[in-house]
């Protein structure tokens, strides 16, 4: 039986592509560039790939985003009742301010799932909760940060002022902000990156204990995928910046667009992949352009076999 996973390869092709193509980048100070570059990259090797693909989720929609537009068809055998019919959320350049700054955690990055498995959305933010497998059932969007705080010591048998969580330093976070640290809470602010946060807090040998916060849509679907694979806390809920992106929403998605996602609703099915290769240096290493060919440094998650798996491939230069 064909599987998702059986394109792993060609998606981490993919990625890779866009991480080498953002890397050359770094430190110019020209995120968009750097991000338009990744796109490109990107969009390149999907062309290549033998199944019938779908944008779930990614740049936008069609009239903002030139490539990988919410809805746009990917793949080399569009409408093949033999192909692989495979939803993709993805984000070429993940923290396009970092890769402009050589900061650590640009990643370019994908989830692939069978057709209609993954939130279809518009691109919009969401307000997200992470963490290890321990805090499932435990906390909650629905819940205040104080009972999610206290329900985090308890399950993870921390004392409060030990337990540290991860927000992106944003305006709109500063009550969150203030909230977390008169409860004598450590912060630990991010520019942004919120995948790679949330990936630290689904590790249980990670000092990281939850995220919190809102962030990006595209980014929640994806880290949903890989927190389903390692059977880890994710829940979201839309967050919409203007009328027309909740009209949007309200077109695209059967459904209450307030309810709050849990993990399983944003992915679906194991069926799924999670793909990541690394631009600057942070949880996964960055491209290394070296004398005669390049190294880049990925990871992937298999959903079905719960399995997590770093993968480095040298190009020539």
């Amino acid at each position: 039986m064909k599987r998702t996973a059986d394109l792993a390869e060609s998606f981490l092709r993919a990625t890779e592509a866009a991480a080498i193509a953002a890397a050359d980048w770094r430190g110019r100070g020209e995120g968009k560039i750097a991000d338009g570059a990744a796109v490109e990259a990107m969009r390149a090797v999907f062309d290549t790939v033998p199944f019938d693909g779908r944008v779930a989720i990614g740049e936008g929609e069609r009239d903002d985003a030139p490539m990988l537009w919410i809805g746009e068809p990917l793949g080399n055998r569009q409408g093949d009742s033999d192909a692989l019919s495979i939803d993709i959320a993805v984000d070429p350049l993940e923290c396009t301010n970092h890769c402009a700054k050589d900061s650590p955690n640009a990643i370019a990055v994908l989830a692939a799932a069978p057709r209609g498995t993954l939130l279809h959305a518009p691109d919009c933010y969401m307000d997200k909760i992470a963490g290890p497998a321990e805090l499932a059932g435990k906390i909650s969007l629905e819940a205040d940060v104080a009972y999610n705080i206290e329900a985090a010591s308890q399950a993870l048998d921390k004392p409060v002022r030990d337990l540290l969580t991860v927000v992106m330093d944003r305006p709109r976070h500063e009550n969150l902000i203030r909230e977390l640290r008169d409860l004598d809470v450590k912060v630990r602010l991010i520019g942004d990156g919120d995948v790679s946060a949330a990936l630290d807090a689904a590790n249980p040998d990670s000092e990281v204990d939850m995220l919190i916060g809102i962030g990006a849509a595209p980014e929640g679907v994806i880290t949903a995928t890989a927190l389903r694979g390692l059977g880890a806390h994710f829940e979201g809920q839309l967050v919409f910046k203007n009328d027309g992106h909740r009209e949007r929403a309200e077109d695209m998605i059967d459904g209450d667009i307030e309810r709050i996602w849990q993990r399983d609703d944003l992915c679906t099915s194991d069926d799924a992949i999670f793909v990541a290769s690394g631009v600057c240096s942070g949880y996964l290493p960055g491209v290394e352009f070296l004398p005669g060919h390049t190294a880049v440094h990925s990871e992937i998650i298999d959903v079905l076999q719960g399995t997590r798996r770093f993968v480095s491939n040298d190009y020539p230069r």
